[in-house]
């Protein structure tokens, strides 16, 4: 009877793993997707899974090849439909079956790839993402020595962008395809004005980190930053555009960062760190420059943030009426004055609605252009051609009159009359007149 029952409970074991077996063959990976995102120096392939994905990954040469091995993962020769294209990849295929599967990315050049899995996060679920550096990506021009009166440079940056879409509204609209055709209208603004010049952080639909954002910005000299984004919260009911600057706290915190990168100095201090051989002399001077520099930001951008929130007021509802101060990762650059403006709550149906529209995007980008043109207007860099538009102001005196003027700036009296919109040749002290 003992015996019986013995094999009675072997047999039951030797079920409980076949089911055990069956269940875990059943339980294979699968790939759902397969998304090409290309920028300027980085190409990212998304890979959508089924379940978090086991992986391993080796490049080879002669032709330049990526490899991944794919185990508990559904195999076969056939991938889902490419999405997207980059010029680094050549072709995507696959092979394998059973419970492997190989994916082969063929290459135009070597690479130096990042593979590695991300959770799920929505609206996507589990994903393997290669990243593959540009080895050789367009170099762009040198940038142009700074003349009597150059133009001003607005850094535009796009918030969010491809695998990050930002917040989602209820209807399932991507913060990224709102702050994308925001930005690109700023810029179009920005250009057509003599003496300013847009730069965009990024021109289309693809992924940089915040911590690069500052940095392409800083590379084109730029003057001032602003990033776009949407606003959301958990609740429907919030509504509103809002302005964000740095922080005190954060900008104590990135002057102290920076002064720890010396080899970042030169970068900061222009041409005098290259005359300075006493690191700790140069460590005063970056810490005076700094703190200069970052004082400089932060009223800057305070003042930038106002001119918005005016502007703003004309077209939209104001969550908040004052500049609010915190500490986001793209406000963080101390030597370029910085300013986020969140357009509205994505996540309230109305304003979903209305930031989805083409003509209130339009008016968002005006009001963004007037604010910064005022500004600009009212303190514009030493160099620029803003700065000497400016210059050519007179302040009337006791004794002037339009007619020696006229004969001081070398201009005619009709022209005096006409630029300053003059219906006679009374002028009186303390008027101020632009001089053409």
């Amino acid at each position: 009877m003992m015996q019986n029952n013995y094999y009675i409970k072997v047999r039951g074991y030797l079920l409980l793993l076949l089911t055990i077996g069956s269940f875990s063959a059943a339980a294979v990976n699968q790939v759902q997707g397969v998304r090409v995102w290309p920028s300027p120096d980085n190409t990212r392939v998304v890979f959508d899974m089924a379940t978090a994905p086991e992986h391993k990954s080796f490049t080879l040469d002669k032709p330049d090849r990526l490899v991944i091995d794919l185990s508990n993962t559904k195999g076969g020769s056939s991938l889902p439909q490419v999405s997207g294209e980059s010029a680094l990849i050549k072709s995507i295929r696959s092979s394998g079956d059973g419970n492997k599967m190989r994916i082969v990315l063929d290459l135009t050049r070597a690479a130096n790839a990042n593979v590695f899995a991300l959770p799920p996060t929505p609206p996507y679920g589990h994903r393997l993402v290669v990243d593959l550096p540009d080895n050789n990506p367009t170099q762009p021009a040198p940038p142009v020595a700074i003349r009597a009166a150059r133009d001003i440079v607005v850094a535009i940056d796009a918030g969010h962008g491809g695998e990050d879409p930002g917040s989602i509204g209820p209807s399932g609209f991507y913060e990224k395809n709102i702050t994308l055709p925001i930005a690109k209208q700023l810029a179009r603004l920005i250009d057509a004005q003599p003496g300013m010049k847009a730069m965009m952080v990024r021109t289309n639909d693809y992924y940089i980190h915040v911590n690069k954002r500052t940095e392409i910005a800083r590379g084109q000299q730029a003057d001032l930053l602003v990033s776009i984004h949407a606003d959301a919260f958990t609740s429907p009911q919030p509504r509103g555009a809002s302005v964000w600057v740095l922080s005190l706290r954060r900008a104590t915190t990135e002057v102290g960062r920076m002064l720890e990168q010396t080899e970042r100095h030169s970068e900061l201090l222009g041409g005098v760190a290259e005359i300075i051989k006493d690191s700790a002399n140069e460590r005063y001077l970056a810490q005076t420059v700094l703190d200069l520099s970052m004082n400089h930001s932060m009223v800057t951008a305070y003042q930038v943030a106002n001119e918005v929130l005016q502007e703003l007021d004309k077209i939209a509802y104001l969550h908040k009426k004052e500049p609010q101060a915190a500490s986001l990762g793209v406000l963080k650059a101390p030597d370029i004055p910085s300013i986020l403006v969140e357009v509205g709550f994505i996540s309230n149906p109305q304003e979903e609605k209305l930031l989805k529209s083409g003509g209130h995007q339009a008016k968002v980008a005006q009001s963004l252009f007037s604010a910064l043109k005022r500004h600009f207007e009212k303190s514009p860099p030493a160099d620029s051609l803003f700065a000497q538009h400016r210059s050519r102001e007179h302040r009337v005196s006791a004794g002037e009159s339009l007619s020696l003027l006229a004969q001081r700036y070398n201009v005619s009296v009709d022209d005096l009359r006409s630029v300053n919109q003059l219906t006679s040749d009374s002028i009186r002290v303390g008027q101020t007149l632009r001089i053409p």
